[in-house]
């Protein structure tokens, strides 16, 4: 394992009532004290150490005799060990038959200890294994609070994400005597790949997407918040769904890194009429809560993944939903979840639990699915985003 070098200086503080021993460090360590490695501070008892450690915050190795006046080495340990500072370390020293101190203070968290008279060059040895130890600590400290940084910044990350997404729900109020509309993002991690979307294009048409990007983490999230801005710029023109899939092919086959690609449920919904023009571009197959009570799966995709083949053309597809029809969309991470016996939840039972909530709004059929996907699932880790989105037409 390659040796952690530690860049600054290592601050020594030596606490002892001997005058004399300051003198003796500072000319043993003369050299390491001009080349800059070590910088030296001297206190006579334990509360003149305590009064430095405040003022100098960055003390790394303590060298502290165990009888000494007004407070001595064990009561100071103790005042260190308060600190919290696992990478502050002390050496006790004390007279070579007082091994019932050292006993003590070894047992009280100090990290070696030296006897009188001191041998130095002994001594150098201690401190050059306090070093090791202090510059393995100090690593482990920064890595720690990098991944903190990060997992900061990963939440962050995660809220711009999910700001993103349109949250206002009914997003369309002026169409309430028509329409419902609700839906939801769970990502598996911090940030996700999945997606949805609506937008209004004219007075009669919204635009509908589902989407899931490929990948997992930062990169999938940023490939989402790309892939759709490009989707909805070229879905508000009003032209076929197919051809905002064709046209969000070519310029997302032109941007992808590391041959990302997304699978796409785009649709127009006429409010007025029912009419659900559709381009599944390799994506689940929606399905449709018709208002006999009836449960059907829309034809499976025909067209390829987006953002992975140039120069494909992508087919659009039409059906109608009738007065109280629900069209379900949802992303893998529905049919695809497991629960701790590596059991998949699957089509047969998303089926059953959507014929379980036909009769029910769009808001509260995306949360009960949510919650049938949860209780298979339960203790088991979440694999993947979980996206789901319901539109109702209204009588």
């Amino acid at each position: 394992m390659e040796k952690t070098v530690l860049t600054n200086p290592i601050k020594i503080l030596s606490v002892d009532d001997e005058q004399d021993l300051e003198l003796l460090l500072t000319q043993y360590f003369r050299r390491k004290i001009r080349k800059g490695e070590y910088e030296f501070y001297f206190a006579h008892n334990g509360l003149e150490a305590l009064t430095l450690l405040l003022k100098v915050k960055d003390i790394d190795i303590i060298l502290s005799d165990i009888n000494m006046p007004e407070m001595d080495g064990l009561t100071l340990l103790t005042k260190v060990n308060e600190m919290q500072n696992p990478a502050l370390k002390c050496i006790m020293v004390s007279a070579y038959g007082d091994m019932g101190n050292i006993r003590s203070a070894m047992n009280n968290g100090a990290f070696d200890f030296a006897t009188k008279p001191i041998d130095l060059e002994d001594l150098s040895v201690t401190i050059e294994k306090a070093i090791e130890q202090i510059a393995y600590i100090k690593a482990a400290q920064e890595e720690h609070s990098q991944l903190e940084s990060l997992k900061n910044d990963l939440a962050v990350a995660g809220e711009i994400q999910q700001a993103i997404l349109p949250r206002v729900f009914p997003p369309f109020p002026e169409n309430d005597d028509e329409m419902e509309l609700a839906a939801l993002m769970t990502p598996a991690r911090d940030v996700g790949g999945d997606f949805y979307d609506f937008f209004r294009i004219d007075s009669e048409r919204i635009g509908l997407v589902m989407a899931d990007v490929s990948g997992k983490g930062i990169p999938a999230a940023i490939f989402m918040a790309v892939s759709r801005t490009l989707i909805r710029t070229v879905g508000l023109q009003g032209i076929t769904t197919g051809q905002c899939l064709t046209k969000s092919n070519e310029l997302l086959c032109a941007e992808s890194v590391d041959s990302m690609f997304i699978t796409v449920f785009y649709a127009i919904y006429n409010i007025k009429t029912g009419e659900l023009e559709y381009c599944n571009g390799g994506h689940n197959a929606p399905y449709i809560l018709r208002a006999n009570g009836s449960v059907e799966q829309m034809p499976m995709s025909r067209n390829p993944l987006v953002g992975a083949v140039e120069g494909v053309d992508f087919q659009s597809d039409n059906t109608v939903l009738r007065a109280g029809d629900t069209l379900v969309m949802y992303t893998d991470g529905v049919n695809e979840a497991f629960n701790a016996d590596f059991e998949q939840y699957g089509e047969p039972r998303m089926e059953r639990i959507l014929a379980q909530l036909k009769d029910k709004n769009c808001r509260e059929i995306v949360d009960g699915m949510l919650a049938d996907i949860r209780l298979f699932v339960g203790n088991a880790e979440q694999s993947d985003d979980i996206t789901i989105m319901a539109l109702k037409r209204k009588g």
